[in-house]
């Protein structure tokens, strides 16, 4: 299971907040860490804040770390770039703030269903409708969307089973091809759904 979708039951605190909130509140502290936090010093009280958020929320900090897994290889290439072209400091202060916001994106996945989540951003739209804004449209593009990234890591999952038990290496055409034309016809099928649903 992907970051996006893993909902987890729970009463906490977190768990009541209306979905709107969590997203509202989510872009505004991502936005701050990424003004305020310059420095390793910084850096540490910031995540300490989240761990209390984490652990306040009684969210299980297995399934955190596992969300933070999917996206190590990104943030090992960023750090990477960045002590190339700029410096070690800075490197840890980017992969940090990135990996903190990764959390809190994860903490208000695991704790709001995605129906709510879509819902929420749905009547944020609305008020833009009176301008010819497709509010339902978009809205069930981002369900679509956050419903198709799952997909999409499975079928990741089924090439890289395939490949290995056919002993082969990593190359682009036994990876890349396989992943590119299951999502096309994922993609196909889901087309032909909507348009049998008058969605098209």
């Amino acid at each position: 299971m992907t970051m996006l979708g893993d909902y987890r039951a729970g009463t906490s605190w977190l768990h009541r907040m209306p979905a709107g909130a969590k997203l509202f509140g989510l872009g505004v502290l991502i936005v701050a860490m990424t003004v305020w936090v310059d420095s390793p010093v910084r850096l540490a009280v910031v995540a300490g804040i989240v761990l209390a958020a984490v652990l306040s929320a009684r969210l299980n900090v297995r399934a955190l770390i596992l969300q933070l897994r999917q996206v190590l290889w990104v943030v090992g290439f960023i750090f990477v770039l960045q002590v190339v072209l700029t410096d070690l400091h800075r490197a840890l202060v980017v992969c940090g703030v990135l990996l903190l916001a990764v959390s809190l994106a994860a903490m208000v996945t695991l704790t709001t269903r995605t129906t709510d989540m879509i819902d929420a951003a749905t009547r944020a739209m609305k008020p833009l409708a009176r301008f010819g804004f497709p509010a339902r449209q978009v809205g069930i593009a981002l369900g679509l969307t956050i419903r198709s990234i799952p997909l999409l890591v499975e079928i990741i999952r089924q090439v890289d089973e395939a490949r290995r038990a056919r002993g082969l290496r990593v190359t682009p055409r036994i990876v890349f091809v396989p992943v590119i034309v299951g999502a096309l016809r994922a993609a196909d099928d889901l087309s032909e759904a909507l348009i049998a649903r008058g969605l098209d």
